[in-house]
């Protein structure tokens, strides 16, 4: 099994795998050789691990879940939580899976349709719900790397499901400064966030019903933005089905306009959900008041130099106010 090891200085848990792959392993081809038989399209589900879930109509899956060809988290086994001297590991006990988002190889959900899309969104609940029953589990992040890159798994469209025992550093940042902003404030930061973008209106890309789409005021990258439930929810999973439904057709409308003016840049967009309730000491007590669940989208215009890297400080090349501006226009 693999391990997690827990940076001492830090505290962000690292994932360690148990086969080390060889300097040449690492050589990255210009380009990917063309797929000449894609393993997740429809008529090729005997060649995957065993289905988890899907959702079918008219005699066919439209969507489906599957567990990944080559997990880093395993669902089997204990945690083995060790130390060793002064540091900790444990067992990478959790859950990878794969959402695959459509039987149709070339087309995006969002090209087939607002109907399409809320099919995954279906899938996403069903799945959060399902992994939060696991208590060894702490966290479940769903993420999509879409576009011909290096770092997407396959050219089919899909996402991924990835549940730890442990909070990763990233998504307890946002949990941290989130539970202090309620202790001085005693409100949600991401209300107030929306409140004060709706106020001004010069990031705010689209709104509907139930969502708000915008572009923070601080982003990491150019065409960064991010879309928050108006209704106030920590928890994903909780999600209405009329907000489903609402949430398909804003994710659609603003992933369009996403391709429309940056052609096919590769992105990737995370779902950040509160992390499983279980009962601790001086945590999570405000949990449902203080943090607001929400997606992250992130075009992948540029690659994050030494100065990004050594300062964790970024620099813009599009200001969130004229990414918002071009995107609202498209």
């Amino acid at each position: 099994m693999h391990e997690l090891r827990k940076d001492p200085l830090l505290g962000r848990w690292v994932a360690v795998l148990n086969e080390s792959k060889t300097p040449s392993e690492y050589a990255v081809p210009s380009e990917k050789e063309p797929e000449t038989s894609c393993i997740l399209c429809a008529g090729s589900e005997t060649r995957t691990p065993k289905e988890i879930t899907a959702i079918r109509e008219d005699g066919k899956w439209w969507a489906r879940v599957i567990p990944n060809f080559r997990p880093v988290f395993q669902i089997e086994g204990d945690l083995g939580r060790t130390g060793l001297g002064m540091y900790d590991k444990m067992n990478a006990v959790g859950a990878n899976e794969i959402i695959v988002e459509t039987p149709e190889h070339t087309k995006q959900p969002e090209d087939i349709g607002v109907d399409q899309v809320t099919r995954v969104l279906r899938l996403y609940r069903e799945r959060v719900a399902d992994l939060e029953r696991d208590p060894r589990i702490r966290h479940t992040l769903i993420y999509k790397d879409s576009g011909r890159s290096a770092w997407t798994s396959f050219t089919h469209p899909h996402s991924e499901i990835a549940a730890t025992p442990v909070i990763p550093k990233q998504v307890k940042e946002e949990l941290d400064g989130a539970k202090q902003y309620f202790v001085y404030k005693e409100r949600c930061i991401f209300c107030d966030m929306m409140r004060e973008e709706l106020r001004f209106a010069d990031r705010v890309i689209s709104e509907t019903r139930d969502f708000v789409a915008f572009s923070p005021f601080a982003p990491r990258f150019p065409f960064e933005f991010w879309m928050l439930p108006k209704r106030h929810s920590c928890a994903f999973q909780e999600i209405t089905e009329g907000e489903t439904e609402d949430l398909g057709l804003i994710l659609c409308l603003m992933l369009k306009k996403m391709r429309s003016i940056l052609k096919e840049t590769p992105y990737s967009y995370v779902l950040h959900t509160a992390p499983n309730r279980v009962p601790r000491r001086n945590h999570w007590h405000t949990l449902g008041e203080d943090f607001h669940w929400h997606i992250e989208i992130i075009p992948r215009l540029l690659n994050s130099g030494g100065f990004e890297w050594g300062s964790g400080c970024y620099i813009l090349t599009t200001s969130p106010e004229d990414a918002s501006k071009y995107l609202r226009e498209a």
